[in-house]
């Protein structure tokens, strides 16, 4: 897919790719000079996912995270996530 460069510098990500790897705008994006030319990324705050990991620590409290879900789930035991995660 080809795109123009702005005189301010600025391309025009194609739709296509903006909905395929779910890039809104305000989304941050990476450059990074490759040995062939130049790789663009989304960037993916990973921080947000270890706060919700952080909170469930006493949670788990020597359970796996099947095993809470389990019991979150009300499912008390019945090995479903266990068979669904093979």
């Amino acid at each position: 897919m080809k795109s123009l460069v702005t005189s301010k510098g600025q391309v025009t990500i194609p739709k296509e790719l903006r909905e395929r790897f779910g890039i809104e705008p305000g989304a941050q994006v990476d450059f990074e000079v490759v040995e062939d030319g130049i790789r663009l990324r989304k960037v993916i705050d990973r921080s947000k996912k270890l706060k919700v990991l952080g909170c469930l620590k006493a949670d788990l409290k020597g359970r796996s995270v099947p095993q809470l879900l389990e019991e979150l789930r009300g499912w008390g035991g019945h090995g479903r996530i266990k068979k669904a995660l093979r």
